[in-house]
């Protein structure tokens, strides 16, 4: 199976990643989130949620400016 090159897209002089990238970048996010709360367990989607909107919000900010 050929793999797909992730690509990066410029608006407005800032980059945005393709959603691969933007996944990722979330999932490290939720991950620290995860370790800051000491690894306690069940609260994966929360994390994912958190980090999804920062990662978003400080996207957001990028194409703004």
């Amino acid at each position: 199976m050929k793999s797909v090159e992730p690509i990066t897209l410029k608006a407005n002089s800032a980059e945005i990643e393709a959603p691969s990238e933007l996944q990722e970048q979330i999932r490290r996010r939720a991950y620290e989130l995860f370790e800051q709360r000491g690894g306690e367990e069940g609260r994966e989607l929360d994390d994912w949620l958190q980090a999804e909107a920062e990662i978003t919000q400080s996207m957001a900010k990028l194409i703004a400016a």
